[in-house]
């Protein structure tokens, strides 16, 4: 587990901006987050109703982060935020606002990140926001959640570092159903109290460091004929294997992700070689694949979709505290899908 690149010059993000408009004319903008009631809510195989579901779908960096700010605008009882790195400073001043006009507003920060957080936490301490470091019972608390009034939870791939927001490809997936929501709350109450916990999977939640590995390896092991995978970090030799073993029964296997300095050379080198299909981004501060996804055999009726905070490394999926959902929402997969396309065929492929 690693910080993020050093800050982006401000002409690098102006660059960065344009690059993200051009990709949402390709199909990576999908849905319109500055009017909620037109979203297109879309429903899965289950056949979930609108009014409790997961979805909808916002993809970064061109959909933005006004879906944060507003649902934390929104909040009437509670909100509770569980987050990696924190710093963004809209965001701490819509909770502090939210904790003024009388909203209970409990934050949890990873305890190891305390270079970066340290300005959230003395800030919203200071607002009347009840703010605690993580449980060293975790190896890092790398959880990026937000759940509102106990029934709107927010799941993100993406950090609260709005530094980072015009250059990162990030998702983030509203998730209503109850069962999940309650799982969550659950564990973030534990969580805060540095109590121990076994989180409930609810319906489709993917946690670490209990469920993870074993949630992502069905999911790649039922895969028949496609794998799409986001992921910023590789390392984990089962989830390799697994990856492998879906190229040699046939499934046409690809993987997005970062490979900075050569950090993942290997990885990908013994990937490949089994036919796993690979296309990478390295800049220092440019775009940046920081999402992290599976989505399995797109198109067909069984598909499905992991989007989380967990990567494909050791640390993540068994040391960590960390959260996913799958999902079989068909406008969530789409979009995922159509986005995948776009941002593998710009990145540089392995060969």
């Amino acid at each position: 587990m690693f910080s993020r690149r050093a800050l982006i010059p401000s002409a690098a993000r102006l660059a960065l901006a344009v690059l993200a408009a051009a990709l949402a004319v390709a199909g990576c903008k999908t849905l319109n987050v500055t009017d909620p009631g037109s979203k297109h809510q879309g429903h899965g195989s289950g056949g979930a109703p609108a009014s409790a579901q997961s979805g909808p779908l916002f993809t970064e960096p061109a959909a933005g982060f006004s879906v944060v700010y507003r649902l934390m605008g929104h909040a009437r009882h509670s909100i509770d935020v569980t987050m990696y790195e924190f710093t963004d400073t809209k965001a701490e001043h819509d909770l502090a606002a939210a904790a003024r006009h009388g909203v209970r507003v409990k934050v949890v920060l990873d305890q190891r990140e305390q270079s970066t957080n340290s300005g959230a936490y003395h800030y919203l301490s200071g607002h009347g926001v009840k703010v605690t470091w993580s449980s060293p019972r975790y190896e890092y608390t790398h959880q990026k959640t937000i759940v509102v009034d106990g029934h709107t939870a927010l799941i993100m791939t993406a950090n609260l570092t709005s530094q980072y927001y015009p250059t990162s490809r990030d998702f983030l997936i509203e998730d209503t159903r109850h069962a999940d929501v309650s799982a969550i709350v659950k564990v973030f109450k534990a969580d805060f109290a540095h109590q121990p916990v076994t989180p409930g999977d609810g319906r489709d939640l993917v946690w670490s460091p209990t469920s993870a590995q074993d949630r992502l390896l069905a999911l790649i092991g039922g895969a028949r004929k496609s794998l799409r995978i986001y992921s910023e970090e590789m390392g984990d030799s089962t989830i390799e294997d697994a990856l492998i073993k879906a190229a040699h029964r046939g499934v046409d296997v690809r993987v997005c992700g970062e490979n900075s300095g050569g950090e993942y050379d290997s990885d990908f080198a013994r990937l490949s070689r089994a036919g796993v299909k690979i296309s990478y981004y390295s800049s220092s501060h440019g775009f940046y694949i920081h999402g992290k996804v599976v989505e399995a055999d797109y198109g067909a009726k069984h598909a499905k979709v992991f989007i989380g905070s967990e990567n494909f490394s050791s640390t993540s999926l068994n040391r960590n505290r960390e959260l996913g959902v799958i999902t079989s929402d068909d406008a969530v997969m789409s979009s995922v899908a159509r986005t995948f396309a776009a941002d593998f065929r710009h990145g540089k492929h392995w060969s």
